[in-house]
């Protein structure tokens, strides 16, 4: 199993009673087999079950227990690639269709949590988005009249605007409304609760070594334990494992990032209405708060696959972090409490990979690669369930894993 973090995490402490499922003790036959219990697993099959499929999620470890519980739970419908960037790339048409669908997800997301009996720490966000340099302006500023244009509800704010409701100044930023925060590894939990009490099979500590094709048609997973699953339909949603699966993916890396949560903050007032803060330079530093007035700081991503074992670098890693958040907000004091690195993905054309096999039919990935993998999982479950049902959804050939803007990269 690969190492995806290491560190001190924050956000598992925070839940109660976990999901606790056993591993698989029978063959079984499903509809649709979902490998991966973690954001883009959950989601996936919570929507699968919701469509009135049979489903059976499968998770070696522990549902939540891989990337998720190192994810900063910021939900936002912009990506790592600016909207004027994508446009150039892949056609106007087709970027913001994208977009729009980002957009949608966070609301999906609002939807699916509204469904859920415990708190999740969903809270709807804006997003200041401000320019690292007076160099980054003029391309913010293209980007801001991008988004506009096509209807996302955005403000550009100057030097001014920003100082009067940071204690900080900055050239210029994009302000986006129809943002959120959430706690992943509370939602993740919790959505695995309600599929399964919706009829969801769900199996943790269960570890699918074998994959064929029978002449039926049929796909047969065998367990590390010798149990094994018949399913019409395979969605492989395991992160950024991507060595382990057939249909090699190309144009695709695996990077490092750093993450720490300070202890409670004993005041956020200058913190205006709890803004999500990223920023336009390159790696980018990015920053929320949570409901206990904790402050979640990521960044100084680095393009090392492994994550970080050595103590004090990671430590120094963490103490560049919290410099840079009080640079922006001085008055808050409150030490760093948790630390941790965490791998991964980006695809080289800043798309996820979503959508079938093109050499194994009825196989399909849900692989949120890039700084939205959240939103991209609401997304894919929404795909996939089309393709599994055979509904025609024009973003498909947007994430397809042969698309065609990987060939232009």
């Amino acid at each position: 199993m690969k190492e995806l973090y290491t560190g001190h995490l924050y956000w598992p402490g925070t839940m109660g009673d976990s999901l606790e499922q056993p591993a698989l003790n029978q063959n079984i036959s499903v509809e649709v087999a979902v490998i991966g219990g973690g954001m883009s697993g959950s989601i996936c099959s919570h929507v699968l079950v919701q469509s009135g499929l049979s489903v059976a999620l499968l998770e070696r470890g522990e549902i939540a227990g891989g990337s998720t519980s190192a994810n900063t739970g910021m939900l936002q419908f912009c990506n790592d690639v600016m909207l004027c960037d994508l446009i150039d790339q892949i056609g106007h048409k087709d970027a913001v269709a994208f977009y729009r669908a980002c957009k949608e997800a966070v609301d999906m997301i609002d939807s699916t949590v509204n469904q859920l009996a415990v708190d999740v720490g969903f809270k709807r966000r804006s997003s200041l988005y401000y320019a690292s340099s007076e160099q980054d302006l003029p391309k913010l500023k293209k980007e801001y009249e991008a988004l506009h244009h096509n209807g996302f509800d955005v403000e550009f704010w100057d030097g001014d605007k920003i100082a009067k409701h940071f204690p900080f100044r900055k050239s210029g930023a994009i302000v986006t409304h129809g943002d959120a925060a959430i706690n992943p590894y509370r939602f993740v939990s919790t959505l695995a609760r309600h599929a399964v009490d919706a009829g969801l099979q769900a199996y943790e500590h269960t570890d699918i070594v074998d994959h064929r094709t029978l002449e039926n048609g049929v796909h047969l997973l065998r367990s590390a334990d010798g149990y094994e699953v018949e399913a019409k339909h395979v969605i492989y949603a395991i992160g950024y494992e991507p060595e382990e699966l057939r249909g090699k993916l190309i144009k695709a890396s695996l990077n490092r990032s750093f993450a720490i949560v300070t202890g409670v903050q004993q005041s956020l007032a200058d913190w205006h209405q709890h803004f999500l803060i990223w920023e336009t330079a390159r790696p980018y530093l990015y920053m929320r708060t949570d409901d206990h007035n904790r402050v979640i700081v990521g960044g100084l991503d680095e393009e090392i696959e492994q994550p970080l074992h050595d103590a004090q670098k990671q430590q120094k890693h963490s103490e560049k972090l919290y410099d840079q958040m009080r640079s922006l907000f001085p008055m808050l004091e409150a030490p760093v409490e948790y630390e941790w690195n965490a791998t991964f993905g980006e695809s080289r054309d800043n798309l996820p990979f979503i959508g079938e096999d093109p050499a194994w039919p009825n196989v399909f990935y849900c692989l949120g690669y890039g700084g939205n993998g959240s939103i991209y999982s609401m997304i894919a479950a929404h795909l996939l369930r089309d393709q599994i049902k055979g509904i025609s959804n024009d973003l498909s050939k947007v994430v397809a894993l042969d698309r065609k803007s990987l060939s232009r990269v």
